[in-house]
């Protein structure tokens, strides 16, 4: 019997079957051969990884190999895009394992799996390359990485430092774009003069017009509330945005939020994303001659505020080997900053990560149905239904469905959220984590189990990033409720006890922007904080 015999029967039965421990149990098996694996980034990075093979008696069993080196390979492009993508076998493995191995490569264009190649493909194009380049080799042409040099100690902490001073001159903005609302902020010589947010659903917008049009409208408005009749114009903006954004170019455009675009009008699609990347010119328009706008991923932001709070609270040593931060919301958000101050120019889509290649009944409802481990952005069973709003409702429904009583309804036996006559997302949210708050078994379990998955995404990014810190900064709305937060914790170290999550509330607060917000109270800092790192952001390249 071979390794995959016990884990079908498992995935039949509607249990979880992780993606890390999947390679564990391969690599356990003494007739596993090594597949080699080297990635080209679009940015030049070399990355390599080694997946474990191993012979298939049935043909199910071979479907399901596919389906795993197909989720690893969908996983490393979602997490770092790519330009070359190069698979090397031992010259010996059976004719099998190299057409196993080929149909994967191909199977990567199939519906839901092609997301990450179109998404590579724009990161190519903007770098001036061609699309994604995929090769199966033998393993004697591959090379190993070269060693890399080590870095110079960075000053990172005290350019942040440098850089929250420059935020006590001129009008700032900040910009935090995310799936259920808008947030901004504005402050005047480092008072703040209002930070305020604005609900919408970007996924039902049908061109970039319309999904541009509510964020432009929005920050006019508060430019005429804090200077009534007046021309208030920023001196710096800066834009946290829930996409793949490169150099400040917003260049994704698979996530939920272009979803109502993408499908408008798919083959207009191209020059419609092209114009939502002219946000930042659109924003400008608005700003003080001269002056440009910096954008950044929401994931990335979150990293970025991080460190920037905890550079101002003197705890250099806390960002000494990076900062990885998430943004827990309506989604996950992802992001990284390195110990240098760079952020690495990938995609860290890792909402969409495969981490759960099990739970077959699950998998086998539509994405419609908010049962079903499958999101609608991509068709897949991807991390979208394990973290976020749609974890917790998915799995209210699993642990207990009278929690979601008033919420949700089903319809020609699909299972949906209400939306009319208003979108019930935020409110059944909040309804869960008040339960949660109270003591309610169920709800406290949902938020017990998110953190577990958040453990298992984990342990796939440190597979595939290699991240040297063991800290993450959690953002957004899961954050603001104490309860909710300890029971992710508990749930994340029941699978990673060295992990330490570190919630980004008012206790992070230290710049002096991110303290007006904390003194404030109700969550103002956890609600507020990426708008408030977006604003520092903004102003980063300026001269002292």
């Amino acid at each position: 019997m071979s390794a995959l015999t016990p884990l079908l029967s498992a995935a039949a039965a509607g249990e979880s079957l992780w993606l890390p421990d999947l390679r564990q149990a391969l690599e356990k098996d003494p007739a596993a051969l090594p597949l080699r694996i080297c990635l080209r980034t679009a940015g030049g990075e070399r990355r390599d990884a080694c997946l474990p093979l191993v012979p298939q008696e049935s043909g199910e069993e071979a479907a399901f190999l596919r389906d795993v080196l197909r989720a690893f390979l969908l996983n490393l492009l979602s997490a770092c895009g790519g330009s070359e993508l190069r698979l090397y076998l031992p010259e010996a493995a059976p004719a099998s394992l190299w057409e196993l191995t080929a149909s994967a490569l191909t199977a990567l264009e199939e519906p839901g799996y092609d997301k990450a190649l179109r998404v590579s493909a724009r990161l190519c194009a903007a770098a001036g390359l061609p699309p994604l380049r995929r090769e199966l080799l033998p393993l004697r042409a591959w090379t190993p990485p070269p060693k890399k040099a080590s870095a110079a100690p960075p000053e990172l902490g005290a350019r942040l430092r440098r850089l929250a001073e420059r935020g006590n001159r001129g009008l700032r903005c900040g910009l935090d774009v995310g799936g259920t609302d808008i947030k901004l902020v504005l402050a005047r010589d480092g008072e703040l003069l209002l930070a305020e947010e604005y609900d919408w659903d970007p996924s039902r917008l049908p061109t970039a017009e319309e999904l541009m049009g509510p964020i432009l409208a929005f920050l006019k408005r508060g430019l005429e509330k804090i200077c009534p009749g007046g021309d208030a114009r920023p001196d710096s903006l800066g834009l946290s945005f829930p996409d793949v954004v490169i150099r400040d170019r917003i260049l994704g455009g698979e996530t939920p939020k272009t979803k109502g675009i993408r499908e408008h009008d798919p083959e207009n699609y191209e020059n419609e994303l092209r114009r939502l990347a002219g946000l930042n010119e659109r924003l400008e328009s608005l700003c003080r001659p001269g002056a440009r706008v910096r954008a950044l991923n929401d994931g990335s932001m979150a990293a970025f505020t991080a460190a920037l709070e905890l550079a101002c609270a003197g705890e250099d040593g806390a960002i000494a080997r990076g900062v990885f931060a998430h943004s827990l919301g309506t989604d996950l958000g992802s992001g990284w900053l390195r110990a240098d101050g760079s952020v690495p120019e990938l995609p860290l889509e890792l909402y969409d990560l495969l981490i759960d290649l099990g739970s077959g009944p699950q998998a086998a409802l539509p994405a419609e149905d908010l049962r079903s481990t499958r999101n609608e952005n991509s068709g897949l069973p991807g991390a979208r239904r394990y973290l976020g709003q749609a974890a917790a409702f998915r799995l209210a429904w699993e642990l207990e469905p009278k929690l979601l009583e008033g919420f949700a309804e089903e319809k020609d036996g699909i299972l949906r959220l209400r939306s009319e006559p208003e979108d019930l997302r935020k409110p059944c949210l909040e309804h869960l984590m008040r339960l949660a708050e109270k003591g309610e078994p169920a709800a406290e379990e949902i938020f017990r189990r998110i953190g577990v998955h958040l453990g298992q995404i984990s342990r796939e990014i440190e597979y595939l990033l290699r991240p040297e810190t063991e800290e993450r900064f959690l953002f957004g709305r899961f954050v603001r409720h104490p309860r909710c937060f300890a029971l992710i914790r508990e749930g994340c170290a029941s699978v990673l006890p060295g992990l330490r999550l570190i919630a980004a509330d008012a206790e992070l607060a230290a710049s002096p922007l991110m303290r007006t917000l904390a003194a404030r109270g109700e969550g103002m800092a956890a609600r507020f904080g990426q708008a408030v790192g977006a604003l520092y952001y903004g102003i980063e390249e300026e001269k002292a």
